[in-house]
């Protein structure tokens, strides 16, 4: 892992520019550390269908998730001045206010030598409803770690419905209970 540092100035747009990292640089990686404040914050909340924003001098608590070419999947946490703390997906539109250090952890193609390659062909299939935040959800975090999915023919109940290797895991929160246990690693392409 190549450890990438970069200072963010006054009015930089905090999501894009780690975009902007991992496309610059065509390499995966992490989030390690995090020090600044943000003029601006936009993160989704579980169930809105639109970001909030708040506005004021913020200060960046953390910021954890992974960054890729293919997109980021990123949750921020910060304070506002009277100290409460909000957190989310961060989104686009969170501005710097003085400035932001960001710590990266790049993992480039050289290190990936000894991984397996991965099979591309969907290991994954999903059903979902159009305008469901959970289906947003869902497919915005299977793209930005990279697992390739096909979309499904919905069964009775609710939706999202995720089907991994063939056996149905249930919805969002089951697909999220997976990454966070680090159950769908093996299904990323690229890494």
């Amino acid at each position: 892992m190549e450890p990438k540092a970069i200072h963010l100035g006054p009015g930089a747009d905090l999501r894009k520019s780690l975009e902007q990292l991992a496309q610059e640089e065509q390499a995966e990686g992490f989030v390690l550390s995090v020090v600044g404040n943000l003029s601006q914050a936009a993160f989704a909340c579980p169930g809105k269908d639109q970001p909030t924003l708040l506005s004021g001098e913020l200060e960046i608590i953390t910021l954890q998730g992974t960054v890729s070419p293919k997109g980021v999947h990123l949750h921020l946490s910060f304070s506002d001045a009277e100290c409460q703390v909000w957190g989310g997906h961060l989104e686009h539109g969170s501005t710097v206010l003085k400035g932001a250090d960001v710590l990266v952890g790049l993992l480039h193609h050289s290190s990936r030598a000894s991984r397996p390659i991965a099979d591309h062909q969907p290991r994954v299939r999903l059903a979902v409803a159009e305008g469901c935040p959970w289906s947003s959800r869902a497919m915005r975090m299977l793209r930005s770690l990279g697992i390739p999915f096909e979309q499904a023919t919905p069964e009775a109940g609710s939706l999202p419905q995720i089907w991994i290797e063939g056996t149905m895991i249930g919805g969002y929160e089951d697909l999220a209970d997976w990454h966070g246990q680090g159950k769908l690693e093996r299904f990323r392409t690229g890494f």
